[in-house]
């Protein structure tokens, strides 16, 4: 189970629930977010709180520190507790029509007085005409949303001059309530937004309306079972527009024109963002700048239930309840009380400081993100191609993220993609390697069972043809030169030795011969084997040679009896003239001898039987099917590798047999 982080840690993460999707990276305005492992954690001493992290993650992944115990032990401690509305509240409770219900509904959970924060946004509304109706006034940026006021304060300080010295309508209104009702009543703000939860100090708890339903679900609260109720005075007036978008500039009655205005307004991430850039290059030099983090705080990270994600935001239901919920209160407004109480409090110190909490991220040099970049397989600069999947809005600013530690290579999908690409492959090769072992290795039994069957037969038969090629030579002798017989007899002779060269080959096929090591060189032994093949005049034979140490340790007869057997196979398959290209190559650990033949080549079904004893596709009497298979072994012996390539197939290409021998150059242990 995760657990709560401390108080600062406004939003974090449930690692459980955290899938890599990297979606919070590109919505945060701040790159407070630091991938490891795949896994998105919240910086908090870079994060602002603006919680767009929160409204777009799918998994609910991204959380922020809910205060409902705090608030509920305060309710219950028998201090005199004042509770502060934010005027967004109608776009929270779209289903309640009468928004005394709601009212009564937050008194219900045992606040003494329930304010509404409209009021204290009339009072910094009032400052913020002054300000902005100067003709002599340098541009301001309005410092009413706490997620702007942070962000300017990390990542842009050389712009804090320039921010309103106004406080949030949330403050304002919480100086009216203490000197309304007394210093020493607790304060619990209820509004939209989570970076109020570390705006103030003087604010006992701040809770979003999101925390304010599951209250109000654990209280078994509803509209039905309250009786409705009005806002403590003081109570707002116009300031009540506020949260929706152009929201401070409808307060205090300026239009917003091309022609003749002096603000930009400027909401969401995107968009602030832009204008902050804009304003500190001196593209923007005559207008103020009005800017909120969110849509207008009707689309706050403490709104429910409604999640970004889900594409069903209902934003223009609740500007309109909104808006409706203005009308009607202005309709009914008493005009006189409400001058009254903000000449009353005009005298209230608005007035706000703020601290340069410089976070931004030096460059680091051009040749450092180059060689970050090259590590993912951008060179040029089309490789760069900006898709924005990592988070980042280009690739160099991944780069940059990845040179501070706050991101992974891995992030790059092109990246990604190519690096499952070459696992894939390389995969492809390590099975294609495992089931050759395997292969080699049944192959390797199949021989060895043939092998030890052959050694035994081999032995068995050697005494009994030892013993009629004895005695059939001595029939031979003791017969008359004209006896028919001796014909007879010079057949069982000669059958008797075609036979012991069979046993003999199945000796060799059993492995029972020893490999006699000695230091050769691998030129004179090919060119050795290849003069003693008779080569038919239209058969051309050619040795090629690229070996750079042609020292080798062999045993020379048995590696004779492999080239030889493999030339004579070679020749044996051209039937019509052709040729035989012997090549040789080497590393430092090996040497490498290929024998190809232009012949007419292997039957696909007769590959996996050459090297099985006996088997051959020569004609009757011309072959005993031994010559594979004790080539086999001879290789076997020297711890080397045997491969084979053949096409039968003219429609396929060239036809032809490719036999490729690999050894150890030094003598295996």
């Amino acid at each position: 189970m995760s657990t709560i982080p401390e108080k600062k840690h406004l939003v974090y993460t449930i690692k459980e629930k955290c899938r890599v999707c990297y979606t919070c990276v590109r919505e945060c305005p701040a790159k407070a977010i630091k991938i490891i492992n795949g896994q998105a954690e919240v910086l908090s001493d870079r994060c602002i709180a603006c919680g767009n992290c929160i409204k777009v993650c799918s998994q609910y992944a991204k959380v922020f520190q809910k205060e409902i115990s705090q608030v509920n032990a305060l309710l219950k401690s028998g201090e005199r507790v004042v509770a502060m509305v934010a005027p967004s509240f109608p776009a929270e409770f779209l289903e309640v029509d009468d928004y005394r219900y709601v009212v009564g509904m937050i008194r219900a959970l045992g606040f003494e007085r329930v304010t509404e924060v409209a009021f204290g946004a009339d009072l910094v509304a009032a400052h913020y005409k002054k300000l902005l109706l100067d003709a002599d006034a340098q541009p301001l940026i309005s410092s009413d949303c706490p997620a702007i006021v942070k962000y300017i304060e990390h990542y842009h300080p050389d712009l804090i001059p320039k921010l309103a010295p106004i406080v949030s309508p949330m403050i304002a209104m919480s100086k009216v309530v203490y000197k309304e009702y007394g210093e020493d009543v607790k304060i619990v703000f209820i509004g939209p937004c989570i970076a109020k939860k570390a705006e103030c100090d003087t604010i006992e708890n701040v809770l979003t309306f999101r925390e304010l339903k599951e209250i109000f679900a654990i209280s078994q609260i509803t509209s039905q079972n309250v009786a409705p109720s009005e806002f403590d005075p003081p109570l707002g007036g116009k300031g009540a527009i506020f949260p929706v978008n152009r929201g401070l500039l409808r307060t205090i009655d300026i239009e917003e024109d091309i022609l003749d205005g002096n603000i930009i307004v400027a909401e969401g991430r995107v968009n602030f963002q832009e204008a902050i850039r804009e304003f500190e290059g001196g593209l923007v030099t005559q207008e103020h700048l009005e800017l909120l983090c969110c849509d207008g705080c009707i689309m706050g990270p403490g709104m429910s239930p409604y999640p970004f994600f889900s594409g069903n935001s209902q934003r223009f239901t609740k500007k309109s309840n909104v808006r409706k919920y203005v009308l009607n209160k202005l309709k009914n407004l008493n005009t006189t009380e409400w001058e009254y109480n903000l000449k009353k409090f005009a005298s209230l110190d608005l007035s706000q400081t703020f601290t340069n909490r410089d976070m931004r991220i030096n460059r680091p040099s051009p040749e450092k993100i180059q060689e970050v970049l090259q590590k993912m397989g951008k060179f040029q600069p089309q490789d760069l191609l900006d898709c924005g999947v990592c988070g980042y809005d280009s690739c160099e600013e991944h780069a940059i993220a990845i040179i501070k530690g706050l991101a992974e290579n891995e992030m790059c999908l092109p990246y990604a993609i190519e690096k499952l690409h070459k696992s894939v492959k390389e995969l492809n090769i390590s099975n294609e390697k495992l089931a050759s072992t395997q292969q080699a290795l049944r192959q390797s039994e199949k021989l060895a069972s043939l092998g030890q069957l052959s050694a035994g037969i081999a032995h068995e038969l050697n005494n009994p043809l030892g013993v009629i090629t004895m005695y059939s030579n001595i029939l031979k002798d003791e017969s008359p030169a004209e006896d028919p017989k001796r014909q007879d007899l010079d057949l069982i002779v000669e059958q008797a030795d075609r036979c012991k060269k069979i046993v003999s080959g199945l000796l060799n096929f059993a492995r029972k011969n020893q490999v006699n090591f000695e230091e050769l060189d691998v030129n004179k032994l090919m060119e050795h084997s290849i003069n003693s093949v008779v080569v038919p005049s239209n058969i051309e034979v050619s040795l090629n040679s690229e070996v750079k140490n042609p020292l080798a340790m062999l045993d020379r007869d048995q590696m004779t009896q492999v080239f030889t057997n493999l030339i004579k196979n070679a020749v044996e398959a051209i039937t019509s003239g052709g040729r035989i290209n012997i090549e040789i190559h080497d590393n430092d650990n090996e040497i490498i001898f290929s024998v190809k033949d232009t012949g007419v080549g292997i039957a696909p079904e007769n590959m996996n039987k050459l090297f099985t004893p006996f088997f051959t596709t020569k004609g009757i009497g011309k072959g005993t099917g031994l010559g594979l298979p004790i080539i086999y072994g001879i290789v076997k012996m020297h711890k080397g590798q045997l491969n084979v390539i053949s096409n039968d197939n003219p429609k396929k290409g060239a036809t032809g047999t490719t036999f490729k021998i690999t050894v150890p150059r030094s003598r295996p242990n």
